[in-house]
Parts: C-alpha cells; sequence; structure tokens
C-alpha cells in the first residue's frame, strides 16, 4: 500500500471516528458535517469524497457501530436449538439498541433512504436461525415470513425502549412481545403453549409442515425435479406455509 492509499484510509477513519463520536454525544443523534470536519481536521471535499453526502457517513457511522455487534453473531457456531439462538438473538438486540440509542434510532430513521448494510445483514442472520428452526419442524410459517415478523417486532419493542423510556417503563415488555411473536411463529411443543393447545381443537398442521418441507428441500435439493418444477414447487410450499398462522 502506498503512502497516499495509507493517508487516504487513514483520513477516511478518522472521518468516520469523529462522526461515531458526535453521534454518539448528540441530544438527538444528529450531527452537521461542519462540526465533523472541524473534529476530523478536515475540509469539506474530503468528507464527500470518502463519503458522497451526508447520508452516506451516516450509513457508514451505522455499520461501523454495528460491525463489532454482528462480529460476535458471524462468529458463533449455531447452537444445537435454534429457537434458543433466536431468543438470544432478540436480548442483545435490545441491549444493543439501549446501550446505544442513538446509532440504532439512526439506523433505522425513514431519513435513511437506503438501509445500510448492517440492517440487510441482521436480517440475513435471523432468516437463517429460522431456517434451521424450519428444518426441525419448529417454524409455523416460511423463515422468510416469520423474520419480517421477528424483526419488525423486536425493532419497534426497542424503538420504543430509547425513545420512550419515560412511557415504556416495564422491564418485562420485551420479553413479552417477543413470547407474543413467537407463540405465533413457533410451533406449540417449542412455546410451551401445550396446555393451550389441548384445550383448542387441534389446528392443521399443514402450515408448518410445508415450511418444514420447503427448508430441507432447501437444503438438498431433489434431483429428479427440474430447475423450474424444484422453483414451482418452493412456491407452492412457501403459500402453504404462509397461508394459516
Amino acid at each position: 500500500m502506498t503512502s497516499d492509499s495509507v493517508t487516504a484510509v487513514s483520513t477516511k477513519a478518522r472521518i468516520l471516528e469523529v462522526a461515531a463520536a458526535l453521534v454518539a454525544q448528540s441530544p438527538d443523534g444528529d450531527v452537521s458535517t461542519r462540526a465533523v470536519c472541524e473534529g476530523a481536521g478536515v475540509g469539506a471535499p474530503a468528507l464527500y469524497r470518502h463519503f458522497g453526502d451526508k447520508e452516506g457517513l451516516l450509513s457508514a457511522v451505522v455499520d461501523h457501530g454495528w460491525d463489532k455487534y454482528l462480529a460476535t453473531k458471524r462468529d458463533r457456531p449455531p447452537g444445537t436449538d435454534p429457537i434458543e439462538d433466536l431468543r438470544d438473538g432478540w436480548t442483545t438486540h435490545v441491549e444493543f439498541a439501549r446501550a446505544n440509542p442513538n446509532l440504532f434510532r439512526l439506523m433505522h430513521s425513514p431519513a435513511m433512504r437506503t438501509p445500510p448494510a448492517a440492517a440487510l445483514e441482521s436480517h440475513r442472520i435471523l432468516t437463517a436461525d429460522l431456517q434451521r428452526a424450519a428444518a426441525q419442524g419448529k417454524l409455523r410459517l416460511a423463515p422468510e415470513l416469520a423474520a419480517q415478523m421477528i424483526m419488525s417486532a423486536n425493532v419497534g419493542v426497542a424503538l420504543m425502549l430509547v425513545s420512550r423510556p419515560a412511557t415504556f417503563t416495564d422491564e418485562s415488555v420485551s420479553r413479552r412481545v417477543r413470547d407474543a411473536v413467537h407463540a405465533t411463529v413457533f410451533t406449540p411443543d417449542v412455546t410451551g403453549s401445550t396446555a393451550q393447545a389441548a384445550a383448542e381443537p387441534p389446528a392443521p398442521r399443514v402450515p408448518s409442515t410445508a415450511a418444514h418441507l420447503n427448508a430441507l428441500l432447501r437444503q438438498t435439493p431433489p434431483q429428479a425435479l427440474t430447475r423450474a418444477e424444484g422453483a414451482l414447487l418452493t412456491e407452492w410450499l412457501d403459500r402453504l406455509s404462509n397461508g394459516s398462522a
């Protein structure tokens, strides 16, 4: 790496570190590019050369802040019980939000026109855990739909806790919402709602069976089917798994 390259990298890293610190310290999580440039000791052209615009800078700040958090998820070997991994994932997500409120609000701000890469990676990790659950026959729904439901609820709870702490004071709210969503997503034997299941007429097992079969077929595509036939079967199984909660 040439000296010019090293200088460019160090300048970009310095701008990013200053911006991240200013976001964390800001009362509302917003920063001005002028303050960032002054703190990093660079001119505006250098900031725009490395990050394009303010949104590009803030998106980089989010990815920078989430990198260490996601590293713990990337590096962990999958547990034998994906349900426990999913419960733990919900809890650590909320804990990270409460420890980094400005960063978390910024990540999910409507002003961010392009989702930060960290948000997309977090969703992929969640979906992968749900695919493992589906392969074990523990999911009522297709993993992709289940991931959207869980992520929506998890982010919603975390945002309320960091944005409205005076209103959301009950420490059990996060756990209660998690358990309610999981009761919809997972089969009764997983969520421990066997007593309720026994008191109600047995529900059709078609959705969970379809999700289970779909997960297994994705792991080992059937050789007897053409690519078009396999895609059609996947579409049918997705419809069946999402047709009833």
